[in-house]
């Protein structure tokens, strides 16, 4: 369990292995340069901290970490609150802040926590990942337009108001910068997706500036020349008073690099299909942290997108993240002194692009169509990210989570259904349903869900949906004894749709209760997995896989009255 993933990856190690990580390493260090720089300046730091931060945090992910392909550096998610550390606290302030962080990391790590993470409900993540992309947004509509503002109010709406004020102050070559910026970007990653997009905009608004001296603000004109090198390693002092200030910002700092992190993680195993560890993956991540202001940079957690990047490049262990690392300390090293030139509105323009990816506009409207309760937990996270604070986001999301949660089991929960959960005394007469009665041919595997299907059961379902050797020809999903389905079970519904068309498997439910059929036809999963392959009972089901094998019926052992699933049908109890 803490064992870190290079330790392993290395037993079979071999030069084609090799060969693939050094081709991913380059392609995700090159795409990380303009990106480390843009995070670091919209975090109220110079560009030089977001490179120390990719190459150190980089290099320690990829050393300690518990997943094979997971690429560490500044995300877009740490932007609002290191600003608001930075502001308030200095500096100095959030290498202290991120050393405890760092800390706080560790142990919930060794203390074998890392699986407590996932039950952070679905719409709490997508509320505050959707609330910063907004307020990612907002930062940067001064260099975006080339306002001339002495200073920024932090508030949101007021800083609409004085964007709005001085909008007679619009630099029109910035602003053709940014916009220029932005649709290089999307036309590039439109006809060539393998070239990194956001790169490619950056040298080209670089070099428009100066081959048309155009009057824009670039790095040097506000923060000089970038170092070559990187700094000594350097501990701030610091009063006990300071350091209990700091530990309500720090406690959110680690909160959020242990989300993102294992969000990326459990992103990069779908794509490969591994396993990452997470409680080592945390051990990792608290090292890096700590690492990482130790030599001038900022907090760092698991990127998304460079992760994902780094998979689709090839990659096969940690080696391509130290490759990415040791890629961009040669960057920094050889190509530092022309990074003046890079005009601060073609890093505004790239991270519009990358708020609007991280704003999954896609899963927000979608989850508007979830249970009331989940919309409700879902606006309140999103506003209160926006306009007060990620850290009561959270907070307040999680706990507004857990009570709809208890309301909700409290509504559908009965003594004899938890007694069937516990188990049936032996006395206990037979089911006349049961699996154990009937014959499922060759080619069906049947699972059946026991007790409400809500975030807190949504990675059992996938723990145990891993253990088929084989996709089968037919997966029935037996849902007689789900009273209730939440936000996070239809997304998980969702992605077992998704597996099954990949692998050509027809998927099957039995025994729908009526608050799940609603749920799921207002998600529009009725539509996607077909009324022909939702039926009440069992027996039904088992009929339809045998149309779909090309089998003749099988005899009943109990008399039945076939019954389809239908909105506002009262609870089946088959």
């Amino acid at each position: 369990m803490f064992v870190p993933e290079i330790v392993s990856s290395l037993k079979d190690y071999s030069r084609k292995t090799f060969l693939a990580d050094l081709f991913a390493g380059l392609t995700v260090g090159v795409i990380a340069l303009p990106l480390a720089m843009a995070f670091a300046i919209a975090s109220g730091v110079p560009p030089e901290r977001g490179l120390f931060t990719a190459v150190v945090a980089g290099l320690l992910i990829s050393l300690f970490g518990g997943s094979r392909v997971q690429i560490g550096g500044p995300t877009g998610a740490f932007v609002v609150i290191v600003a608001g550390i930075v502001m308030k606290y200095g500096y100095d302030g959030l290498v202290w802040c991120s050393i405890l962080a760092g800390g706080f990391l560790i142990a919930i790590g060794l203390a074998r926590m890392g699986g407590l993470i996932k039950f952070i409900p679905f719409p709490v993540t997508t509320g505050f990942t959707s609330g910063i992309a907004v307020v990612i947004f907002s930062t940067q509509i001064k260099d975006l337009l080339g306002l001339r503002i002495d200073s920024v109010p932090a508030e949101f709406f007021e800083k609409w108001v004085t964007y709005i004020e001085h909008l007679d102050t619009i630099n029109f070559s910035a602003m053709g910068i940014g916009v220029g910026t932005i649709a290089v970007i999307l036309v590039v990653r439109k006809l060539w997706p393998r070239v990194p997009a956001m790169l490619v905009g950056m040298l080209a608004a670089t070099i428009a500036v100066s081959v048309f001296h155009l009057d824009v603000e670039t790095i040097g004109s506000r923060f000089g020349d970038l170092p070559r090198t990187l700094p000594m390693p350097r501990l701030p002092s610091i009063t006990p008073e300071q350091l209990r200030e700091l530990v309500a910002p720090a406690f959110t700092v680690g909160l959020l690099a242990a989300i993102e992190s294992l969000l990326s993680a459990t992103v990069a195993d779908g794509m490969t299909g591994g396993r990452h560890k997470p409680n080592m993956e945390l051990v990792g991540q608290g090292i890096a942290n700590i690492g990482s202001v130790l030599f001038g940079g900022i907090p760092a957690t698991g990127a998304i997108a460079r992760t994902a990047t780094n998979v689709k490049s090839g990659a096969k262990t940690p080696v391509a993240g130290i490759i990415h690392a040791i890629t961009l300390f040669l960057l920094l090293l050889f190509l530092a002194p022309l990074a003046k030139a890079i005009p601060l509105a073609a890093l505004a323009g790239i991270l519009v692009v990358v708020s609007y990816n991280m704003s999954e506009v896609d899963h927000f409207i979608g989850l508007l169509k979830a249970p009331r309760s989940d919309v409700m937990v879902l606006l309140s996270t999103f506003a209160l990210t926006v306009l007060v604070d990620l850290t009561v986001a959270v907070e307040v999301g999680i706990v507004m989570a857990s009570l709809l949660f208890i309301r909700r089991m409290a509504e559908v929960s009965s003594v004899g259904m938890i007694t069937r959960e516990l188990g049936p005394d032996e006395d206990e007469r037979p089911d006349p349903n049961s699996l154990a009665r009937r014959r499922v041919p060759e080619g069906v595997e049947v699972f059946e869900v026991q007790g409400a299907f809500f975030f807190g059961a949504a990675d059992r379902f996938k723990e145990t949906m891993r253990t088929l050797e084989k996709p089968p020809k037919v997966l029935i999903l037996r849902l007689r004894n789900v009273l209730a389905i939440d936000a996070t079970g239809l997304h998980v519904l969702e992605e077992l749709l998704h597996m099954c068309k990949r692998d050509n498997t027809t998927l099957i439910l039995s025994g729908v209760h009526a608050q799940p059929l609603v749920a799921m036809q207002r998600k529009g999963l009725w539509d996607a997995i077909g009324s022909e392959n939702i039926h009440g009972h069992i027996d039904v089901a088992l009929d339809r896989a045998h149309d779909v094998l090309g089998l003749p019926h099988p005899a009943h052992p109990v008399p039945f009255v076939p019954n389809v699933a239908r909105e506002g049908a009262p609870p089946q109890q088959f």
